[in-house]
């Protein structure tokens, strides 16, 4: 998440129209958002399967 802060971080103090990022910073941010891409993608079809599941509840009122 370091070179994504960092990314961000170029990004707002932007002052002219161009944005140059070194190559291995580049390949570093390719690295990161692919990652999170990934993990995001395990989370989801996780979720996804078990959402599947049915939970019955039953509520007594007992002596109401």
């Amino acid at each position: 998440m370091i070179i994504i802060k960092r990314f961000i971080d170029k990004v707002s103090s932007l002052k002219g129209n161009n944005l140059v990022l070194p190559v291995e910073e580049a390949k570093m941010l390719r690295d990161e958002i692919s990652k999170l891409l990934a993990d995001n993608y395990e989370l989801h079809n996780k979720t996804s399967s078990e959402d599947d599941t049915v939970i019955q509840l039953e509520i007594n009122g007992g002596k109401w």
